[in-house]
């Protein structure tokens, strides 16, 4: 009786990533149905991932600032802003000075030179905005929502600044690499194996440190059947990808951030301070929680994210655009609520906000092979958040 209660104060607490999770495949089955199996494709669903993976960034640093009840409207001016930058950096500031500093090298180490300069620029111009961020929400007292907005201006000014309207071109092939670029499919599988050995290690790291503290157990052949669930489904996405062209370099990138951020939120004391702070602030003062610095922390974190989304988004178009980053920060706020997040704070998980991410890339990239209007575009993913929303609330209520 006592292991049934467990279960189910289990379920009732994930309730929402089941549902995701569950709403996720429906939506896949429908849109494979709506598209005669097209958007199962592996060229298609390689494609989906890739798109992901750009949101995915700035999921995953969007869950720390909603987490601790604060927002960021400027994630996605940030994302353009450096997009530009890496794109300007490449197009017309690098490529002469380093042929004349390597004059012996060939074209090919000097594309490679020119991208490793324009990737550790475009994170040094994340993380000092984030840090400029953090530093105006918590030092200065502005509001969190004045900064970020105020934020969304000055960079899409940038972004118009340095552009002046026209798209920013060439971007060398290893730059490009970043995003469109595939890992082999030999490799594809080694990091299967190396990640499917990870979680059996992982859950059984886990049952050794609960026994160790004491903490109730779930049955052996629960969590070893979750850990073959899941490995079944790392076989089967490096299959699908490797029936393309192996696994996007971006989607291996976002799943390392991911699980270093999920690390960080879960086992740190930062993380644990970030939940405190979003459940109750000044309870979280009275405990010793320096809520100053930990908010720094956060908003730095965020601007460095958007600096990789920024990377990650010049290599996949191939240019600095105009319009780059225009409303990222909406479907980034979009998939963590939709993955559970609540935007009151205190509560949500890395994870979720990939679900959610998966869940918009769906919707859009289902729409977009079934060329469906932008507008209806647009209005479908509004009415999804708002949906989610509502599920945040409805919850809440319930709980309460």
């Amino acid at each position: 009786m006592e292991t049934q209660h467990r279960i189910l104060r289990k379920i009732q607490a994930n309730i929402r990533t089941y549902t995701m999770i569950i709403a996720l495949v429906l939506i896949w089955i429908l849109f494979g149905a709506l598209t005669d199996g097209i958007f199962f494709a592996s060229r298609n669903m390689s494609n989906l991932f890739r798109q992901m993976s750009i949101i995915g960034f700035l999921a995953c640093g969007m869950v720390l600032v909603l987490v601790t009840a604060g927002i960021d409207l400027s994630v996605g001016a940030i994302t353009g802003f450096v997009s530009v930058i890496t794109a300007y950096l490449q197009a017309y500031i690098l490529a002469g000075p380093i042929a004349n500093l390597f004059p012996s090298l060939s074209l090919q180490a000097h594309a490679v030179i020119i991208s490793g300069i324009a990737v550790v620029a475009g994170l040094m111009v994340g993380t000092a905005i984030g840090m400029w961020h953090g530093f105006a929400i918590a030092y200065l007292g502005i509001p969190a929502f004045i900064v970020t907005l105020g934020g969304q201006l000055i960079f899409r000014g940038g972004i118009l600044g340095i552009t002046r309207g026209k798209t920013i071109v060439p971007i060398v092939e290893p730059f490009k690499a970043i995003a469109q670029g595939y890992l082999p499919r030999t490799l594809s599988w080694v990091i299967a194996v190396i990640l499917i050995g990870l979680i059996f290690f992982m859950t059984y790291h886990g049952r050794s440190r609960k026994k160790q503290f004491g903490f109730p157990l779930d049955s052996i052949w629960k969590d070893y059947v979750k850990s073959v669930v899941i490995s079944l489904l790392v076989i089967l996405y490096v299959s699908v990808m490797n029936d393309y062209r192996g696994i996007p370099i971006p989607v291996l990138v976002l799943i390392v951030t991911a699980a270093i951020i999920h690390y960080i939120s879960r086992n740190t004391k930062f993380g644990r301070y970030v939940y405190a702070l979003g459940g109750n602030r000044e309870a979280a003062k009275l405990s010793g929680v320096n809520i100053l610095r930990n908010t720094f922390k956060v908003y730095a974190l965020m601007g460095f994210l958007s600096a990789i989304s920024g990377i990650v988004l010049t290599g996949y178009v191939a240019a600095g655009t105009i319009g780059g980053g225009t409303n990222y920060e909406l479907d980034a706020i979009a998939s963590c609520v939709i993955g559970g997040v609540s935007l009151s704070g205190g509560s949500g998980s890395i994870v979720g906000a990939l679900i959610g991410a998966t869940v918009m890339a769906s919707v859009v990239n289902g729409m977009s092979v079934m060329n469906m209007d932008v507008f209806w575009q647009n209005i479908i993913k509004g009415i999804i958040l708002i949906l989610a929303v509502y599920m945040d609330v409805a919850t809440k209520k319930r709980n309460g």
